[in-house]
């Protein structure tokens, strides 16, 4: 039962954190843990090249390696049997596979749960634009987010123009640019924009939560 748990564990760390869809299975007697009595595998699926790629592994190993090394208990007769062991394991690779399920060509696509940021806010300024009116504007919409427990960043460096800017929190794949110029603030809106398939919202600024 423990390896299922586990195997089942992995599965939803790859499914609700990052987004990886995930098929279960048994690996063949040729491809099970040396040694062990079975081994269960987490499977994902690489769209970009058709193969699937192991993400995770759990394995019964049964009472062989006790045997082996003499790992014993004594149980409620006070009769010494042999450990059962299990091993699983979950590596870094499921970083790379996040990366292979979600990227494109502009960078990374970060799922929201493992996103450090879930937004980015980026003003949109123009040459007869108060930059003062526009900045407070963000910082206001910031304020409530940041209240709300949603980790975003304001990005009001002034160096660099908001074409810049986009290309700079895609590459990084935050999973949500949030865009205010003069236009929005006259009708108390923003835009949205997501990262992953790059649809844009108009959404009043109380309603920015919902």
């Amino acid at each position: 039962k423990l390896v299922f748990d586990i195997l089942d564990l992995y599965r939803r760390w790859y499914e609700e954190y990052l987004a990886v869809p995930i098929i279960k299975g048994l690996k063949s007697e040729g491809e099970k843990f040396a040694g062990g009595n079975f081994t269960s595998t987490a499977e994902a699926f690489i769209s970009e090249n058709g193969r699937a790629i192991q993400a995770a592994t759990s394995h019964y190993l049964g009472t062989n390696f006790a045997k082996m090394f003499k790992i014993e208990f004594e149980d409620e007769n006070e009769v010494k049997q042999y450990v059962h062991q299990t091993s699983w394991g979950c590596t870094t690779r499921s970083i790379g596979i996040m990366i292979m399920t979600h990227g494109d060509d502009k960078g990374l696509v970060l799922p929201p749960n493992v996103s450090k940021y879930k937004a980015v806010i980026v003003p949109i300024l123009y040459k007869n634009t108060d930059e003062n009116v526009v900045y407070s504007y963000c910082k206001d919409i910031e304020k409530i987010l940041k209240n709300a427990q949603i980790n975003c960043i304001f990005d009001d460096r002034s160096l660099y123009s908001p074409g810049y800017k986009f290309n700079h929190w895609e590459l990084r794949g935050i999973p949500i640019r949030i865009e205010v110029g003069p236009k929005d603030i006259q009708n108390n809106s923003c835009v949205f924009v997501r990262r992953d398939n790059n649809e844009k919202v108009n959404v009043k600024k109380e309603s920015v939560l919902l």
